[in-house]
């Protein structure tokens, strides 16, 4: 049961960690440089959308799966490893950076191209990029402090 708690735990991190570093690395200067505004904002809406779909499965997930490996793999808090207490601050963190993302941002966007005002929609995909941003790098710093706890001990 460990492995598959494991396993589904880094799944998710990969999925969630990965397709934010492919919405700013490569999907967004592409769409930058392909697209005028209105077809990007549009292009970009429906990533957004189907992206935090998505994540509305998966950081569920690996925070549950997470929590199952904290209580019966690292027994609690108090007996678990520091990288395991620096993973659990940062889901947190990037969970919150989440749900605002998803739920302010993205919102504020979606009433914005509805009403057709494509400055507030455009102000708004600004927010998503800059939380998506601090969350991929919060992302890639966990990776780094997952895997040297693990094998660096």
């Amino acid at each position: 049961m460990a492995t598959l708690l494991y396993v589904a735990h880094v799944l998710c991190a990969v999925v969630w960690v990965g397709g934010m570093v492919f919405a700013l690395a490569v999907l967004r200067p592409a769409a930058h440089e392909a697209l005028e505004g209105p077809l990007r904002l549009a292009l970009m809406a429906g990533v957004f959308r189907r992206f935090f779909r998505l994540l509305w499965h998966v950081v569920p997930i690996l925070l549950l799966t997470g929590w199952a490996m904290l209580s019966g793999w690292y027994w609690g808090f108090g007996a678990s490893i520091w990288h395991v207490h620096v993973m659990h601050a940062t889901g947190l963190v990037m969970t919150a950076i989440f749900a605002f993302v998803a739920l302010v941002a993205w919102r504020r966007m979606r009433v914005a191209l509805e009403a057709g005002d494509r400055p507030a929609a455009a102000a708004a995909l600004d927010t998503i990029r800059k939380g998506v941003a601090v969350n991929m790098m919060i992302g890639l710093a966990t990776v780094v402090v997952a895997t040297w706890g693990r094998f660096g001990g």
